[in-house]
């Protein structure tokens, strides 16, 4: 199974928008659409997993350790952190890339770092 996404709420918004452009079938979901305003990092983390989707997010400072944490006590189906000085452009292909090469299975309790 393809992998599916749900973006914190500081994610890139272009991001989605260009992956989306480029591949209208990535199940990718904002953190508008699943309800993450003002949630903290732990329950925004219990959401992904509860919905079976990789966060994505931005914070490099503090998710991954967040991150850490929750994996003792729950299953993740992952996360990917991008770096946000990235160009708009490496950070859909790196995603793109992602998507249609890894499948759901090879990102549970791991964490990815874009880019590559």
């Amino acid at each position: 199974m393809r992998p599916r996404f749900l973006a914190d709420e500081n994610f890139n918004a272009k991001i989605i928008a260009g992956l989306l452009r480029r591949e209208p079938t990535i199940d990718f979901q904002t953190a508008s659409a699943a309800g993450l305003r003002g949630l903290s990092d732990p329950l925004v983390l219990a959401i992904a997993a509860h919905e079976g989707r990789i966060l994505v997010s931005h914070d490099r400072e503090t998710m991954p350790s967040h991150f850490s944490r929750f994996i003792t006590d729950s299953p993740s189906p992952g996360l990917l952190i991008v770096d946000q000085r990235a160009g708009l452009g490496d950070a859909i292909e790196q995603m793109l890339l992602i998507w249609a090469c890894s499948d759901a299975d090879e990102w549970i309790g791991r964490v990815g770092y874009l880019p590559l």
